[in-house]
């Protein structure tokens, strides 16, 4: 038998996400028609003897995500539940903490993902990469190519090139140390949990230490449950002869910002050709004309002049007028382009509406096409003092006048603009 955990994380996190991330959270935001969580599940429910998908984050269990649990389980047919943290753990403390609920059932292995990925989730191809070396492999991860440059935002893992033993692991070092880098996403038998129970005692010692040096308020730094599968397990790990890489030649990319999503909807929509076909409109009579890959919600109403694609996926109950242009952008529930309006490299919030004429186009930050291991830079949102130049965002209920232009902007929620903007978080 067989579990999967993904970690959702929480509320302090995502903040590169903001203003979408106040109306819902981040791992339920939709990318390419579905929420980004519903991937993980969908490739979860396709590896036989899988019987149960843990969540787990610090998110206050709220009305969508129990919602969003009870149809998952139903469509994909496997027991789902949140597990919720008192705080935020760290991506092994989490599982440290519930390691009872994991282990219940008694599981040969178990998957960690991380639900802030986009990617062709290999889990079979894993799982057969251990069953190979049954003995030796208890521990993978899932590594992929990046470029030199790049991969210093990343884990990085020296691995044997012949048999994968990952000798080496750095998160983030400050020089290059190697290409292949962590995806997020592992295999782990049951005495992971050996390992990780070592770095608890050891932190437990550590608080003991400095309660005597330090006062109470400042010693909450110094939790004893925060341990991070990366610099904590992964780097002592390395060279043991238990941990191995699984290099995927797939797409995978990282969701941390806004701008990110809308990459990952790119990656997920060319994957529906082979995955999904049904989900992808086609050009018919009396339908819009539709270039490239574009998901439509079955209630939006489209207007049939209007021109949608390549890479835009659009919501439930959308309304899109004559004439409209839509590319490279999501647009979410609810929403209105109203009339000749022009949507370029933008996400428009929830019930939003988009004025006649209007245009409302942002940057992309896509990947280098031309470098086959490019990977999307997580952009700082200012760059010497100035609003970095990147998607525009429209948060929920948000109202654009007709014949008004909006560049490279961040609109927070509920605002009724009046003129045109450039370059500015309107709060």
């Amino acid at each position: 038998m067989l579990k999967a955990v993904i970690l959702i994380g929480g509320p302090q996190k995502g903040t590169r996400f903001r203003p979408l991330s106040f109306e819902v959270p981040k791992p339920l935001f939709p990318v390419a028609g579905v929420p980004m969580l519903q991937h993980h599940i969908e490739a979860c429910s396709k590896v036989p003897n899988l019987k149960e998908i843990l969540l787990i984050g610090f998110y206050q269990p709220n009305e969508a995500l129990s919602r969003f649990l009870v149809t998952a389980q139903q469509e994909f047919k496997v027991a789902i539940r949140y597990l919720q943290e008192f705080s935020a753990l760290g991506t092994g403390g989490g599982i440290y903490h519930f390691r009872d609920q994991i282990l219940s059932g008694g599981p040969q292995a178990f998957f960690v993902m991380n639900a802030d990925v986009c990617c062709e989730f290999p889990l079979l191809q894993m799982l057969e990469f251990q069953k190979q070396h049954e003995e030796t492999h208890q521990y993978i991860m899932l590594g992929t190519t990046a470029n030199r440059t790049q991969s210093l935002n990343y884990g990085c893992i020296v691995a044997k090139a012949d048999t994968q033993e990952v000798l080496h692991y750095v998160e983030k070092p400050g020089t290059f140390v190697s290409d292949i880098i962590n995806c997020g996403i592992y295999l782990f038998s049951p005495s992971i949990f050996k390992h990780i129970a070592e770095v608890f005692k050891r932190n437990q010692q550590d608080v003991q230490l400095c309660s005597s040096c330090i006062s109470e308020e400042n010693s909450s730094w110094q939790r004893t449950e925060v341990i991070r599968l990366e610099q904590d397990i992964f780097t002592a790990l390395a060279g043991r002869g238990q941990l191995y890489v699984y290099k995927t030649e797939g797409f995978w990319s990282q969701i941390k910002s806004a701008g990110s999503a809308i990459y990952a909807s790119r990656l997920y929509l060319d994957q529906y050709h082979i995955t999904h076909p049904e989900r992808l409109a086609q050009n018919r009579e009396g339908a819009p004309i539709i270039l490239g890959n574009v998901y439509i919600h079955p209630t939006a109403n489209v207007d049939p002049t209007a021109v949608l694609g390549p890479n835009v996926s659009i919501g439930m109950g959308v309304t899109i007028g004559a004439g409209v242009r839509v590319r490279e952008s999501i647009i979410l529930h609810g929403a209105v382009l109203q009339d000749h309006s022009c949507v370029l490299n933008t996400i428009v919030g929830w019930d939003s509406s988009i004025g006649r004429w209007a245009r409302v186009e942002g940057t992309p930050s896509d990947p280098n096409p031309n470098d086959p291991y490019a990977k999307i830079d997580s952009e700082t949102l200012f760059r010497e003092g100035k609003l970095t130049p990147s998607i525009t965002i429209l948060g929920c209920n948000v109202s654009i006048p007709a014949e008004v232009v909006i560049l490279n902007s961040i609109v927070l929620p509920h605002k009724e603009l009046s003129r045109s903007f450039k370059n500015q978080i309107i709060l």
